[in-house]
């Protein structure tokens, strides 16, 4: 299944999800309706029932509707990072000495390199001893990832990697934004319980106390079938996050092993609000009538063929007397303190150099078929990546005091006129400080492998959300600035300065700079060609080239529907107007657009290493996650056999 086929799954499990919300909110309006009526007694005009009913429905429809609005925005105003929070989490310092607490922050930057999404907040909940996860947000763009004490003290780096790809699969696939509404939809049908009791304690008027007793019985029962639909929900989304995780990580034994130790150590959390995140965790948080999660041991077979469900008991004695140390084992495996970079794999090989990347000037062969399928996945590149960033630019990416310039520095143009006009925006927004700083940044980064600049960016995105509001609407701002300038940066800066400013605004409004709503199949179709052209013209000089670029990845969108190549004049600014259209294009139609860009970027059948990021960049602006391309394949990199024709 690629990540389109499990984008329809996610859409159509929230489709199912919506029937069944509405189909439980008319049932409870019309047990509502009817006790209403008889405590109020029926020797009355029809009309007076009727009005009654109209307006008992009216208040109890709008009484859980607003009701799970405000709850699912108050979660999505906290972001990820609120969820855990109010589970007692703790965020892990970017700059920790803790070999447990580096071990993590390593896994989880190599995840999110290796997958194409920025790197996610990380939490630690310090109080919970058994072993759990979760992932949690809106959107990549506020998602936080959250582990226990028990996961971090009981876990070897293979077994904390295959959780940590679970939740991944969970932000890529966009589980997590149903998690929130699933919340937020249970919290209005349980307010119905809590203004029964309300009417109930006040004993004056009998029909008002009948009415909250009803109201009571009906909350609870339906939260009780709402738990029941989340249960269910949660369950088939696990057996998918598994999958994936396996595939991320190339092997099975170390989610295996990461079950197997929830067997034996157990995987319930103390929190008082474990049950509002039930189907958010790895493992079950909290016994209850329906379980949020398959069976352990179900979930264990499907890795482990042979698994024998009484290894769990032995496990459970064993390690009653003897807790298993993750660290240990991964010093009996040869990482010394567990904070090597290793990469994902079933054996310890050794770590590629960070020259394992293809040269700058490399061309790799790229067929469009491969990287749709490709996208949603992992690489196994991102301990490579993340070893040949310097370490003096990490250090800056992840520290909130000094990642705004580092960031910019990324976005100033190559042009130097253009460069000159950038500076003057920033001299304006920021002063000369600033601006200075960010000049020093940009003579660092002049060096930067291509391939490295957009994972430099996902590393920065954490500190960046750190950021007071205040600042980020300020930065929000400034790249818009830098992005109108003058019309002369080029498609990979537009794009760069582009996603960091999707990726701002939506952290701080929870929500996209623009609206997504479904527009005419014609308007996405000339957003499309739009794209194409300015991708085609950024591919060759020569118009014959380009414009067959362009024909061929059309094609793949809109076969048999000529739209004449004409590269928009005002350059790459052109697609501000585009990104709406091409946003809310939804399953196939968003699949086949991306084979169109791969076609049009690499009409010839390589890439070099800049078109690669620029189809990446595009990509992960489309909420299309694209892993590292040839890096952890040298030996696919083919040579340069002169100028493009």
């Amino acid at each position: 299944m690629n990540f389109f086929e499990r984008q329809r799954v996610v859409r159509r499990i929230s489709r199912r999800f919506v029937v069944l919300f509405v189909i439980a909110v008319l049932a409870i309006v019309a047990v509502i309706d009817v006790v209403a009526v008889l405590a109020y007694g029926t020797q009355r005009p029809a009309w007076d029932i009727v009005v009654q009913v109209l307006w008992v429905s009216a208040l109890v429809i709008a009484g859980i509707g607003l009701t799970s609005l405000v709850r699912t925005h108050l979660l999505s105003e906290w972001g990820g990072g609120g969820v855990a929070e109010r589970l007692g989490g703790v965020l892990v310092p970017s700059d920790t000495t803790d070999p447990r607490l580096r071990r993590l922050r390593n896994v989880v930057e190599e995840m999110a390199i290796a997958s194409g999404v920025p790197v996610p907040e990380i939490y630690l909940l310090p109080n919970e001893n058994r072993i759990n996860a979760f992932a949690a947000g809106f959107s990549p763009a506020d998602a936080a990832i959250a582990v226990t004490h028990g996961a971090l003290e009981r876990l070897n780096r293979d077994e904390l990697q295959g959780v940590i790809a679970h939740e991944f699969s969970h932000i890529v696939h966009g589980d997590m934004r149903l998690n929130i509404r699933l919340m937020g939809t249970l919290f209005g049908i349980l307010v119905l319980a809590i203004v029964g009791r309300l009417m109930f304690n006040t004993r004056r008027r009998p029909p008002l106390v009948i009415i909250g007793l009803a109201l009571i019985v009906v909350g609870y029962v339906g939260v009780f079938f709402g738990r029941m639909i989340k249960a269910a929900v949660s369950r088939q989304r696990e057996y998918l996050a598994d999958a994936s995780a396996v595939q991320y990580t190339r092997q099975t034994a170390g989610l295996a092993g990461a079950l197997k130790k929830i067997g034996g150590l157990g995987s319930q959390l103390r929190s008082g609000r474990a049950e509002d995140v039930s189907h958010m965790l790895f493992g079950e948080g909290f016994r209850a009538m329906f379980a949020t999660h398959p069976p352990l041991v179900d979930r264990i077979w499907v890795l482990e063929p042979t698994f024998d469900r009484r290894q769990l008991d032995v496990l459970s004695r064993r390690w009653a007397q003897d807790p298993p140390s993750g660290l240990a084992e991964d010093e009996a495996l040869g990482l010394a303190g567990g904070g090597s970079t290793r990469p994902a794999g079933p054996a310890p090989d050794p770590l590629p150099a960070a020259d394992a990347l293809p040269a700058p000037e490399a061309r790799i062969p790229v067929r469009p078929d491969d990287v749709v399928t490709s996208i949603g996945s992992v690489g196994s590149s991102g301990a490579t990546v993340l070893d040949a960033i310097p370490a003096q630019l990490l250090d800056h990416a992840r520290d909130p005091e000094t990642v705004l310039p580092l960031v910019f520095g990324l976005l100033l143009a190559h042009d130097p006129r253009s460069r000159a006009n950038q500076l003057t925006v920033l001299t304006d927004h920021y002063g000369d400080g600033f601006a200075e700083a960010t000049r020093a940044a940009t003579s660092r980064l002049a060096e930067l492998h291509p391939g490295l600049r957009l994972p430099l960016a996902e590393v920065a995105f954490p500190a960046l959300r750190r950021r007071p509001r205040a600042e980020r609407e300020a930065a929000v701002a400034c790249v818009q600035a830098l992005i109108h300038v003058d019309g002369r940066i080029d498609v990979f800066e537009y794009c760069l300065s582009r996603l960091l400013h999707r990726e701002l605004y939506e952290s701080t409004h929870r929500s996209a700079p623009w609206q997504g709503r479904r527009t005419p199949r014609e308007v996405a179709q000339r957003a499309a060609a739009r794209l194409f052209a300015l991708l085609a013209q950024a591919g060759s000089d020569d118009p014959e080239v380009a414009g067959g670029a362009y024909v061929a990845g059309l094609s793949r969108l809109v076969p048999g529907k000529p739209i004449p190549f004409d590269p928009p004049t005002e350059g790459a600014v052109a697609l501000e107007e585009a990104w709406p259209a091409l946003d809310a294009l939804e399953g196939l139609e968003k699949e086949f657009l991306v084979a169109g860009m791969v076609t049009v970027i690499g009409h010839d059948g390589v890439m070099t290493v800049s078109e690669i990021e620029l189809l990446r960049t595009v990509c992960a602006l489309l909420r299309c996650p694209l892993p590292p391309l040839g890096q952890a394949q040298p030996e696919q990199v083919v040579p340069d056999p002169g100028q493009r024709s």
